[in-house]
């Protein structure tokens, strides 16, 4: 059970990391838009999906302490 737990995890954290370089190219994006634009508006489109990036990261970072707090559990 615990092997599985552990693969678990390191599909969460690479999942996080994933999210994580998805939600900073949408920011650099954005960041490069706005620049071209000469504008202090931005892409609400780029926001929405830079907003929805670090969502699915935060998700994937609180299943993978669950996980950790889970194999914690079963190891004591």
């Amino acid at each position: 059970m615990t092997q599985f737990l552990i693969i678990v995890l390191i599909v969460l954290c690479g999942l996080v990391v994933f999210s994580l370089i998805k939600g900073i190219v949408a920011f650099l994006k954005t960041t490069k838009i706005d620049l071209e634009n000469n504008t202090g508006e931005t892409a609400t489109d780029m926001q929405l999906a830079q907003n929805k990036a670090m969502f699915a990261r935060i998700k994937y970072q609180a299943l993978a302490i669950l996980v950790v707090a889970v194999i914690l559990m079963l190891n004591q």
